[in-house]
């Protein structure tokens, strides 16, 4: 089964709501329920996070990254709790849910492919939250969400990969023959693709209305220049994270030409200039996410 064909039958899957989740992505989903009551406790979280090991070290490494430390190092869970808050932890959260959604496959190509997108998803979360705050003037911590959250339609995909091996591979060019309306049947538009997996991801998440109309810009949206909206935000950063997603079949030198092509004028600054005032703050937000 070619990669159209086996998007095609996951599209279909999403249209039924039928979508399959690996079982320790429940865990976390708990978890995230819980800092969704507005009763829930500083204390009570504390106990969940401290059941999962990697959770507790996400959140603390985050509370130490230069993005929120406040000159003193954290060193256990409840004090990390305090320091950033339950806007900020669901986001963490999501982000252990994003990752399990890629499943823990031994196929050593899923596991490079999943590690190299939560690089990318993890540069550009970092990336999200100093744009939001230095640029759009935005919430920082929905940014660093959203940028969390923007490849949840890929994650699934690579979930899926060991039954449908060709999800792996890049889409071949079309080829004109005789039987093109068999290849018509069969072929799946790819922004369109990555719109309907990701919305149907995306429902299971039950995220708030901004990150989802942020996520809807990212698949269709056209940045405006300089960015304004949360989608605005979370496009650039995808355009400026060094680590380009496995998914991204188009030419890795390109991009980063592009990329390195961006700027514009920020109050008595400008983008690059601020992006390298802040270059420790997203380093250290990047490798605190992926710890």
């Amino acid at each position: 089964m070619n990669r159209s064909k086996a998007l095609k039958c996951i599209v279909e899957q999403a249209n039924n709501d039928d979508l399959v989740f690996p079982t320790n992505v429940a865990a976390s989903l708990k978890i995230q329920q819980v800092l969704d009551d507005p009763d829930c406790s500083a204390d009570t979280v504390t106990k969940l996070i401290l059941n999962e090991p990697l959770l507790a070290a996400r959140v603390v490494a985050i509370a130490n990254s230069a993005a929120y430390s406040r000159g003193t190092d954290i060193t256990n869970v409840k004090a990390a709790v305090t320091r950033l808050g339950f806007r900020t932890l669901r986001a963490v959260v999501v982000s252990i849910v994003v990752r399990q959604l890629a499943g823990t496959s031994k196929n050593k190509d899923i596991q490079r492919m999943a590690n190299e997108l939560w690089e990318h998803t993890a540069q550009v979360a970092a990336l999200s939250q100093v744009i939001a705050r230095r640029i759009t003037r935005l919430d920082p911590d929905t940014a660093m969400f959203a940028g969390i959250v923007h490849e949840v339609g890929n994650f699934y995909l690579l979930s899926r990969a060991e039954e449908f091996p060709s999800l792996l591979e890049p889409e071949a060019p079309p080829t004109v023959t005789s039987e093109l309306p068999e290849f018509e049947d069969t072929v799946v538009d790819l922004d369109t693709t990555e719109a309907i997996i990701g919305r149907a991801v995306i429902k299971n998440l039950h995220l708030p209305a901004a990150v989802v109309e942020a996520l809807e810009a990212l698949w269709f949206g056209l940045r405006a220049m300089p960015p304004e909206t949360l989608g605005d935000t979370i496009l650039l950063a995808n355009e400026l994270a060094h680590r380009h997603s496995p998914f991204d079949f188009t030419s890795e030198i390109d991009a980063e030409l592009y990329a390195s092509e961006i700027d514009f004028v920020v109050g008595d600054g400008t983008l690059n200039s601020i992006l390298e005032e802040s270059e420790e703050e997203v380093s250290s937000l990047t490798s605190a996410l992926l710890v």
